[in-house]
Order: C-alpha cells, then structure tokens, then sequence
C-alpha cells in the first residue's frame, strides 16, 4: 500500500484528528494514537491503529514519547496552539529552531486547530458548528428565510478538517522526498472550509453565477430552483432531482408528465421545458413537482427514472446505501481506490465491527517494548502514573 512503512504518532483528539489518521492507516501507515492514561472511550475511527496510553505531563512519560516521536515519520497534533508546546513536544524539538538540531528533522508535524492560528479567536473553544460560522460558508447554506440550517460536523470537522490535514501531509511527504526535511502542516478547519467552498464564494464575486442574486432559498443550488430540490412521496420517503442541464430538464419533465396519474395538472396548467429557467414561474412548477410526487411512492418513481439522464434517483436510506456500495460492506471503506497493474503484494485491510474496537491503552507495553524499555522500566512508569498498562493485550498484534 502507498505508505506502507510511514509511523504515525497521532494525539488522541475528537473527530478531525483521527479521520486524518484513518486515512492514513487505511493507506497502510503504522498508526499509534496516544491516549491519557485515564481515558476511558474508545474512538470509532480506529480502524488499523494501535493504541498507548502514556502520560506527557510525567517525566518518564514525556521521555517515552519524545523517543517515539522522535522514530516517526508523521505527528498528528489535535490540541489548541500551544498545547504541545507547554508540554515540551513543540516542533521545534524534532525540527530543530535555526540555531540547534532537532531530534528528527525528517518529521512531518501536522497541526489541526478550529481557528486560524493568528486570529482572534485562536484561543477559543468550538466546534463544527462554529468554524463553520466563521468561514462565511454557513450563512449561505439553505433553510428558512429566517436562518440557514447547518448539515451535521462533516464540512468543517471531516472535509475542511481532517481530510485538508491529511492532504497536507501527504504534500509534505512529497516535498521531503526531495528535500529530505520535514515540514510543519498548518490547518485550521475555518480556513479549510473557506478553501473547501472554492466554487461558491468565487461565485459570489460573479454577477453572473447562479449564486450571486437573491436571498436563500431562491437560487439556484440552495433550494429555490424546482428542478434542483428534494420530494416528498406517498410513502414519506424522498426523491432527489438535480436536472439543471436543460437536456436533462427535459428528460425529466417529460418521464414526470407521462408518470403523474391521468389527468393530473395543477389548475389546468402543465409545465412545459420553457419554464425552466423562469424564475416567475418557479413557485407553480414547485407545486406541480411537490403533488405529483406525493401521488406514488419513492420506489415507484425511481423506477420511473432508472436509467434515464433525469438526474432523479431516490433518496436512499444508510442501510440502503451500504447495500449499494460496490464493495459489499456495511461499513464505508476506503477511498479513492489505486489502481495499479503490479500483482497486489499486501492484502486489503478487513473492515468488520472488530476493527472498530480499540480500548485506550491496548498496545502500549509492547510499543514501549518495541521502543527499547525493559520490564523494570514499565513498572517504573506505571509507579509514577506515566502509563497504564493495565488494558494491555498481552499477546503480539
């Protein structure tokens, strides 16, 4: 696999942090995230990484990471600026400051944060919700008139967030291939977001774009365009129709007025394809679309489609979904897919509900073994409160 043979140390942190180390563990990195000796949950985004739980804030603690990190090709830093810093693992002390070394100038030392790390709010405590506030990405989303409605943490915390950070790293890694040093990887998920939402703030500035008139709800791809909306049918479930092209326009208009039980118009009046960029004529062709749809049920109406350049298939459920996937499996799997023609030398990592379990703690005596401490060293650690290896499997992964 493509990183086969990189060491990850990730900082156990919510959501971002550990998307960005599932991504490069499912790409076949060694992965240890390090848990507080103290934790107690597990994190659902495990799947392939180790798991050690040591105290940084512990002399022998601090000793035992700084001498991991310091074999690591990538750091996964998820705490506010400063944090790392404080606890005298700042990047300067692998990277080196300009004047003196550092213990691993080929580290690659990925640092996510909510804010920018120059901003006013780089201090402040937040969530997806609010990143996403500040990028100017949530007040044009669609809702009501009143306020937009925000989609749950994935634009922000996953996309602008742990996907940007991982992203980084891999430009980072690109770039010590040819300088043979390593890099900081600065992220923050208001920045991301902003840079993630490309399309729609460039479009803003163009008098032009579909997005740069009226107010939410009436635009183009936030809901007010009829053939860009989601239905509701008979039996409560939805339809999604996104036919923007006029060509596919009108093969959805035409399938939909052949489909609508006999008879059905809404006042005598049946839209015709000139109707579709008319703005006057949204609100009526809205009606039409919302009552025929409500005549069948989902399934009915995506068999109406199937197979057309309608652009309206349904609205599948998560169980739905999973038995779609081309890999057959209940749970998302890596992706993009890499392609090669070279016979496969390693076997995909499996995905099951095993993979999802990782106590904090699991690993770490025999990381710390593989790291050079002997037994009376551990026990030391564990006396002062720098690890717990209580949870340990005692067996070899």
């Amino acid at each position: 696999m493509a990183l086969s043979g990189l060491k990850v140390v990730e900082f156990a942190g919510l959501a971002p942090g550990p998307f960005t180390g599932l991504i490069l563990a499912d790409n076949g990195a060694s992965v240890v995230r390090i848990d507080r000796p103290s934790a107690l949950s597990a994190d659902i985004l495990c799947r392939g990484k180790t798991s050690a739980a040591i105290s940084p804030k512990v002399p022998s603690g601090k000793a035992a990471l700084t001498k991991l990190i310091a074999s690591a090709d990538i750091l996964i830093d998820p705490f506010r600026p400063g944090v790392m810093e404080r606890l005298g693992l700042g990047p300067e002390v692998f990277l080196g400051n300009g004047s003196s070394p550092g213990l691993n100038e080929r580290l690659i030392y990925a640092r996510i944060v909510g804010f920018p790390r120059t901003g006013p709010h780089k201090d402040m405590a937040g969530h997806d919700i609010n990143y996403l506030a500040l990028s100017g990405i949530l007040s044009i989303l669609p809702g009501t008139a009143d306020k937009p409605s925000f989609p749950i943490n994935l634009l922000a915390d996953f996309a602008g967030g742990g996907l940007t950070c991982a992203l980084g790293i891999l430009l980072a890694l690109v770039e010590r291939g040819k300088s043979g040093r390593g890099q900081v990887v600065n992220a923050d998920m208001v920045s991301g977001t902003r840079y993630l939402s490309s399309f729609p703030l460039l479009g803003l500035l163009s008098p032009s774009s579909a997005m740069s008139s009226g107010t939410r709800g009436s635009r183009l791809l936030d809901g007010g365009a009829p053939f860009y909306n989601i239905y509701t049918c008979k039996d409560g479930l939805w339809m999604s129709v996104g036919c923007i092209e006029p060509a596919f326009f009108k093969v959805f208009l035409e399938r939909f007025v052949e489909a609508v039980p006999p008879g059905f118009s809404l006042g005598g009046w049946t839209p015709t394809f000139e109707v579709q960029f008319d703005q006057d004529e949204w609100p009526k062709l809205k009606e039409y679309l919302t009552m025929g749809f409500a005549a069948y049920h989902r399934d009915h109406w995506a068999s109406v489609f199937h197979g057309t350049d309608a652009c309206a298939l349904p609205v599948l459920t998560t169980d739905e979904a999973a038995a779609l996937d081309p890999s057959s499996s209940p749970f998302p799997v890596p992706h993009p897919r890499i392609v090669t023609s070279r016979p496969a030398t390693e076997k995909p990592k499996s995905i099951g509900l095993d993979t999802l379990a990782l106590r904090p703690g699991q690993h770490t005596r025999e990381i710390l073994t593989e790291l050079g401490l002997d037994d009376a060293q551990l026990e030391e650690m564990v006396r002062e409160g720098a690890i717990d290896i209580s949870k340990a499997r005692p067996s070899k992964l």
